[in-house]
């Protein structure tokens, strides 16, 4: 009886006291943690909104007038703009640019930054040294760096003196001014530049690599190549992918480097969605126009980044997305 008093009383204690005040603080104790969460968000949201949002929807607006950008809309000419640039040969060969750098990204920097982050992942004197070198172009700006390279290929220049002073003087071409040359000679100064950022990220994937795993392999009898292939490379996976994600988005707004060198020149053979946009908006005063490639360029970024984020980055981002209990 007594045991049974005691248990019908123990299932009945939390009912009455326990389970009633714990709702209130709860819901103050959520409240709380909202307002928190929107207060730290809140500046983030305000600028996304101002500068990116608040932007490419007035972009959008204005790519519907022929307008040059003084005085109010009043020529509503509706898709026109868009009309006018995707029947553009030259506004088509820049999308055809931009492409071409992307690919070649992708199969030559990208290789390249591999084989050079897991050569400097070795224990060699002068390491830091030598990531602290390769890291210096990326830090200078686009401008000063277009400004060095345009002044040292330029006809007679420096690299066509160092050319000549090693026995290449037959090599020299007009580095900037040939249009079937001009294309490689950017990529290069574009390698050039960032290939250091690609290094280090794929020196910072290695770092999360056990070195446990690649010690048992050898002990197994792998060699350096093997252990390479089968293990180190499928667990920088995720590192390859997001830089590949980074160099895929800076391809397809490229602009400051190839404005400065060529200017999208010589007839056209760098020109880029930026530099179309850029020229048309701003030298030619057709804003509407330019606003027109401006939303172009944006869906054709956009669609980029969903399908590479739904097709590629599905496994990486899996697990990184929290969900409350």
């Amino acid at each position: 009886m007594a045991i049974s008093t005691l248990a019908t009383g123990s299932a009945t204690l939390p009912d009455r006291s326990a389970a009633g005040p714990a709702r209130p603080t709860r819901r103050r104790v959520d409240w709380r943690g909202a307002a928190m969460i929107w207060g730290f968000a809140a500046p983030a949201l305000v600028v996304y909104v101002g500068f990116v949002l608040v932007p490419v929807a007035l972009a959008a607006v204005y790519s519907l007038f022929n307008w040059n950008g003084l005085g109010p809309l009043e020529r509503f000419i509706g898709l026109d703009n868009y009309v006018r640039a995707l029947g553009d040969p030259v506004f088509l060969g820049a999308i055809g640019h931009n492409l071409l750098i992307v690919a070649l990204s992708l199969l030559i920097q990208g290789p390249l930054a591999i084989g050079i982050a897991l050569l400097l992942n070795r224990r060699l004197r002068g390491r830091t040294l030598i990531r602290t070198l390769i890291f210096v172009p990326y830090v200078l700006s686009e401008v000063v760096a277009g400004l060095a390279f345009k002044l040292l290929l330029q006809p007679g220049g420096p690299f066509d003196a160092f050319l000549a002073g090693i026995g290449l003087g037959g090599v020299t071409q007009l580095w900037l001014a040939d249009g079937q040359i001009v294309m490689g000679t950017l990529f290069f100064v574009l390698s050039w530049k960032y290939l250091g950022f690609a290094i280090l990220l794929m020196l910072a994937g290695l770092q999360s690599v056990p070195d446990e795993l690649a010690e048992a392999a050898a002990i197994d009898g792998a060699s350096w190549w093997q252990i390479q292939r089968h293990i180190t490379l499928p667990l920088l996976g995720p590192t390859i992918r997001i830089w590949a994600f980074l160099s895929m988005i800076g391809s397809l707004q490229l602009f400051d480097m190839v404005w400065v060198l060529t200017g999208g020149g010589p007839v056209n053979a760098t020109t880029t969605m930026a530099t179309y946009m850029v020229q048309y908006g701003f030298q030619r005063s057709q804003l509407g126009y330019g606003s027109a490639v401006a939303v172009i360029l944006f869906v054709i970024s956009l669609v980029f980044a969903l399908l590479y984020q739904r097709l590629v980055l599905r496994r990486d981002l899996a697990g990184a997305v929290t969900r409350s209990a």
